[in-house]
Parts: structure tokens; C-alpha cells; sequence
């Protein structure tokens, strides 16, 4: 036992203290590619010069396929999960050209690497999304219970997917999709692991809270004018809060995505021992 340990378990609210600590600092940990993408778009945007040779969107796509390369080198990835990661790239990009093309939301800058009004960039933030996701479960040694069988997810990820699309034409069935989670997810935990107790949360709590840190991510990005929605032309606003119901479903695509390599395992019953983080 360590003398920090020695010290939290001196009392129960030095314990819990200790406790979340741990978690933030894994959580920060798990979300280092998102984390250094949000660096490189707030410090490009305080620090880039006017008149530069390279647009500052360019040098954000080199900068996110140095943290890539970099990730696979120190095998802080691996490469199954960066395939899959590749996935998120391309279904992001895809729903990029389309939003932009419908006006939801457009890239006020100039760039030479980009497919249309898409800069290639944005698909990393998608990346970044994914990378969280498969890291998060191997820092915090994520098991789950009541999971739903995996080709249920599959079907509601590629339906959510598909009305990202067709809500632009057809009806936005949006709240049955939040029904359909709510029915395949609403019985599940999954159980973690962020100092020496194991603890557990509802799936669907997770989801969310994770896509609420989501939302705070956008507004950094949208501030640094990484992107910018109609009602920020004139300056910034955060962003609605309606975007949250968002992030939640795209919250289930992308675990769905990563299911394909971190294929979510059962908790051991009560009286086993935690994993050591």
C-alpha cells in the first residue's frame, strides 16, 4: 500500500476524495486524443498568424495524424482498435458533407486538405470520440451486466445513423430511438474500477453523462471556431442544449463501433476480486 493510500483511508471523505481523483485523472487519461485535438483547435485559434503559409485547418489535420501515428507508436492504441477508429472517421465524414451541404453547421476557414466545405480534420473529432471509448474500458476495466444482445445494438445503431440522414425529409423519429435505448439499455450497469473499489453506474447514465462532457467539448470547439453553427455567425453562443439528445445517440453508434473489438464481457459475481488499476 502506498503512502497516498495509507493517508486516504485515514477517513471516509479522504477515501472517497482520493477515489475521484483517480477517476478524473483516468478519465483525462482516456480521452487524450480528444484532449489534444481540443489543445491544438483553442491554441491554433489564440496563437495562429495572420498571413500564415498553411491554414490553420491544415495544420489541425497534421496535428491530429501526428497524435494518431503517435498513439500507435507508444501503443497507447492498438492497431484493432484504430481500424475501428478508422470507421469513425469515415461515417463522420460522410455525415460532415452532408450536414454542411443542408447548412447545420459550416467551417468559416480556408484549407487546401478537404473533401468539399469539409476540412479532414473534422473526422479526427469524431476519431477522438471513438479512441475515448475503447481506451476508457480498457483504463477503467469496464465489465458489464444485462447487456443487450449485440445484434439488437446493431440494429438501433444503423437506425440512428440512418435518421441523422432522413430526418431532413422524412419524419424525425428521434424520441422513438431514445424509447428503443431506453428499452434495450435501461436494465443494464457496467462496472468499473477507478482506485481499489469496484464500482458500478447504469449504462444509460454513463451514456450520458459522457455525452454531456461531449457538449462541453463543442462549445470549446465551436469558441475556437473550430466550426460554427447558424446562430453563432455573429459570435459566439454555446451551443443548444437540444444538441445533447445528439450526442447520446451518437454515443450509441459509437459504442455499437466498438463492440466490433472490445466485445463488452460480464462482471464476475459478487466476492471476486476487483482488477487493480
Amino acid at each position: 500500500m502506498t503512502r497516498a493510500e495509507i493517508w486516504a483511508d485515514q477517513s471516509r471523505p479522504r477515501r472517497y476524495a482520493y477515489e475521484f481523483l483517480w477517476f478524473g485523472l483516468k478519465q483525462g487519461w482516456a480521452c487524450l486524443f480528444g484532449g489534444l485535438m481540443l489543445v491544438l483547435i483553442m491554441g491554433t485559434w489564440l496563437l495562429w498568424p495572420d498571413g500564415a503559409a498553411v491554414s490553420r485547418y491544415d495544420f489541425l489535420v497534421v496535428g491530429a495524424l501526428v497524435i494518431q501515428a503517435a498513439m500507435l507508436a507508444f501503443r497507447l492504441e492498438s492497431w484493432e482498435e484504430a481500424r475501428v477508429i478508422f470507421l469513425f472517421h469515415i461515417a463522420g465524414t460522410i455525415m460532415e458533407l452532408f450536414k454542411t451541404a443542408h447548412g447545420s453547421w459550416v467551417y468559416p476557414e480556408d484549407s487546401l486538405l478537404r473533401i468539399g466545405a469539409v476540412p479532414l480534420f473534422s473526422g479526427f473529432m469524431y476519431a477522438a470520440v471513438g479512441s475515448y471509448i475503447a481506451r476508457v474500458q480498457r483504463i477503467f476495466h469496464i465489465r458489464v451486466r444485462r447487456y443487450p444482445p449485440l445484434w439488437t445494438t446493431w440494429v438501433l445503431a444503423a437506425a440512428i445513423y440512418v435518421n441523422f440522414f432522413a430526418h431532413h425529409w422524412l419524419q424525425d423519429v428521434r424520441l422513438g430511438l431514445f424509447v428503443a435505448t431506453a428499452l434495450l439499455f435501461g436494465r443494464g450497469w457496467f462496472y468499473f474500477t477507478a482506485d481499489r473499489r469496484r464500482r458500478s453506474m447504469p449504462l444509460l447514465l454513463g451514456y450520458g453523462l459522457v455525452a454531456l462532457f461531449i457538449w462541453f467539448a463543442e462549445n470549446l470547439g465551436t469558441l475556437g471556431r473550430a466550426w460554427t453553427y447558424p446562430g453563432q455567425a455573429d459570435g459566439w453562443e454555446m451551443v443548444s442544449l437540444a444538441k445533447l439528445g445528439s450526442w447520446f445517440l451518437l454515443m450509441i453508434i459509437s459504442v455499437v463501433l466498438v463492440s466490433i473489438v472490445h466485445r463488452p464481457e460480464e462482471e464476475a459475481v459478487s466476492g471476486s476480486p476487483a482488477p487493480r488499476a
